[in-house]
């Protein structure tokens, strides 16, 4: 015997909020810097509780739309690529199969690696200089300090990335640098192995100086191939 229908469950009241507020800042309601109405003035206005009101708005400040402010209220934030794509960061370094992800990556990197050979004004090549010298630096100590080869990596793939000149492509590689997986990566790599990368880091960044936006893209393509083999054979460690 079939028993009493169920209603349909009702989507959360806390998604009514996130999705009103960010039509509230998508239609112009709410700009960036705009502070938010007082808590009980945009519950009422929204028609939910101000404990829901609570939940929406917390979840709107993880997306980076958001940012309370102790003692002073809710402000919309200036809504800048990097704090709004940050949450991807997660799907960087999630381990697994990240073969999605890495080609994903790639796609990215070699197109800014291009615009870099463009664009790259002088400070910022010296900015990827130093970060591959500090890379060489660590692969010359006894012992390897995997972080600091990771973050060496890191910031050298984020400064060419700025260096394309193009914000979004810069906030979306630097969301999907997965420092965690690269480190765990570094730390069982042979030294052979490494002086390779070394020396790709190097030869993109004479691409880049020379401003021969195809050989940069081409070297990009080719790094990024050999990283991905490196980081699929480590992918699965646990974080």
């Amino acid at each position: 015997m079939i028993g009493p229908q169920r209603p349909p469950a009702r989507v959360p009241l806390t998604h009514d909020v996130v999705e009103d507020v960010r039509r509230m800042v998508l239609d112009g309601t709410l700009r960036p810097g705009d502070r938010l109405p007082s808590e009980k003035d945009l519950a009422v206005h929204l028609g939910v509780s101000r404990g829901s009101l609570r939940e929406g708005v917390r979840a709107l400040a993880a997306l980076g739309i958001l940012q309370a402010r102790h003692g002073d209220g809710t402000y919309v934030t200036e809504l800048d690529a990097t704090r709004l794509v940050a949450p991807l960061a997660f799907l960087g370094d999630m381990p697994g199969d990240r073969s999605d992800v890495l080609a994903v990556r790639r796609t990215l990197e070699t197109e800014a690696a291009a615009l870099a050979a463009r664009h790259a004004s002088p400070a910022l090549l010296e900015q990827a200089r130093a970060s591959l010298d500090d890379m060489a630096g660590a692969f010359a100590e006894p012992v390897l300090d995997a972080a600091r080869v990771a973050a060496a990596d890191v910031a050298f793939h984020r400064t060419v990335a700025e260096a394309s000149g193009n914000r979004v492509l810069a906030a979306l590689v630097d969301a999907l640098a997965a420092p965690r997986a690269r480190e765990r990566a570094w730390r069982d790599l042979h030294e052979d192995t490494a002086t390779r990368v070394v020396g790709e880091h190097a030869a993109i960044l004479d691409a880049l100086t020379d401003a021969d936006p195809d050989r940069a893209r081409i070297l990009m393509a080719a790094h990024l191939i050999g990283a991905e083999r490196i980081l699929a054979a480590h992918g699965a460690a646990p974080a």
